[in-house]
């Protein structure tokens, strides 16, 4: 995974960018109608259920757009939260609030919304000892916020880009002349380039998983589209090898039986491509 200071700098450059995207040479309905020095209070007022998630991130947008607000947060990220909690409150110019509120509001309800869905996945795991991975299905630009929110969830994050984990998948394995191939040639490559990186490589079928044990330092072995009775043999047949993990249109409803298979790991893109905000509002505190 990225490094922390890899990651603050990625938050920096989101908040960067979406104050350029949305404030732009002024917010002019502020200042048409506002005094610059005019001081206001504000609360960021729930008004769904679920878990609560951007609120550090928040804090940020806030210090960013005007360093001498003053933040005074009610709940934490990862709080279970309902309708009518309040999860801050935010002081200072009344210009500089509103100049951050859409940000503020835009990450918060989307980060609430993959920890919502996430919490569901790993509520739903208990008691196995599979856990719940995110993928690179991501929002463009935002990817560093999304997976922050399925960890804040209680999810695992899995690579954060092309860059810090090697994945084969079937397109790697047939481009480079099979499966066996493709992981001699990673092998290599990193090898030759100095690079300490993971190695998880894909399986169609159970002829592709027994080709993959053959080769040494295979991390993951990702079963994709399995049904139930061959992800059970699948498992059975790698062992301690290495680990597992199932993917493939993985919903609620079928999550709990591939765990009961066995595997280590189950991924899904429905962490972060097919989540509904949570309703969130910043009001005034007259």
């Amino acid at each position: 995974m990225i490094s922390k200071a890899q990651f603050q700098t990625e938050l920096q450059l989101i908040i960067a960018n979406a104050i350029r995207e949305d404030v732009g040479p002024g917010d002019y309905s502020s200042l048409a109608c506002i005094p610059s020095e005019a001081q206001g209070k504000a609360k960021l007022l729930v008004k769904a259920n679920g878990i609560i998630a951007g609120i550090e991130f928040a804090q940020m947008i806030f210090q960013y757009v005007d360093p001498e607000m003053l933040f005074e947060p009610l709940l934490k990220d990862g709080d279970t939260v309902k309708y009518g909690d309040i999860a801050f409150y935010v002081s200072g110019r009344s210009q500089s609030i509103l100049k951050a509120e859409r940000l503020v509001l835009n990450a918060m309800q989307r980060m609430s919304a993959i920890a919502t869905k996430t919490n569901e996945f790993v509520q739903l795991l208990d008691g196995t000892q599979t856990g719940i991975l995110d993928t690179r299905k991501t929002t463009p630009g935002i990817r560093a916020l999304e997976k922050w929110a399925v960890k804040i969830g209680g999810g695992v994050n899995h690579r954060f880009a092309l860059y810090d984990m090697i994945m084969l998948k079937d397109n790697h394995n047939d481009f480079a002349g099979g499966i066996t191939k493709a992981i001699a040639k990673t092998k290599n490559y990193l090898k030759e380039n100095h690079l300490d990186l993971k190695i998880i490589v894909e399986a169609r079928n159970m002829d592709e998983v027994a080709e993959i044990l053959k080769s040494e330092g295979v991390y993951r072995i990702l079963l994709d589209n399995f049904d139930y009775e061959t992800t059970r043999k699948a498992v059975a047949m790698i062992g301690n090898t290495c680990l597992t993990e199932s993917s493939g249109g993985i919903t609620l409803e079928t999550a709990r039986a591939f765990a009961e298979c066995g595997v280590d790991f189950i991924s899904s893109g429905a962490l972060t491509h097919s989540v509904y905000n949570m309703d969130l509002s910043l009001k005034a505190v007259k």
